[in-house]
């Protein structure tokens, strides 16, 4: 299985992006796809993620109200529309699928993950 990250690019502050990720290789399904990222220097954070039953949505407080999580479970694809996008938003993004029942911030319980794609902000 592999997770392709797309879309990441420099972007103006207050600006938008779409970040796209598809999921190939032999059939799997997920029960939950999310979007982490990582600052130089920093750990990995979890961004937001979707929970294909019910689709139910998380994000993390620093994104709340300005990023969108949103797919399609029988493509194996999830977008993050970003908006209003900061400077603390410039990171390494990684989408990432988890194949357990139950929904998590944790990276660790993640078992599948993308390349990542940068995404850096200009002031």
């Amino acid at each position: 299985v592999q997770l392709q990250a797309s879309g990441g690019g420099l972007v103006q502050a207050g600006g938008s992006l779409r970040l796209s990720c598809a999921a190939s290789g032999r059939t799997f399904r997920s029960y939950t796809m999310g979007w982490f990222r990582q600052a130089p220097g920093k750990e990995r954070e979890f961004v937001a993620s979707i929970r294909w039953i019910g689709l139910y949505t998380m994000y993390a407080d620093s994104v709340k109200g300005r990023f969108t999580i949103s797919g399609d479970n029988a493509k194996n694809v999830v977008d993050l529309q970003m908006h209003s996008v900061k400077s603390e938003d410039t990171a390494v993004y990684y989408c990432a699928a988890r194949v357990v029942a139950g929904d998590s911030r944790d990276p660790r319980e993640y078992g599948y993950w993308g390349q990542g794609t940068l995404v850096t902000v200009s002031s």
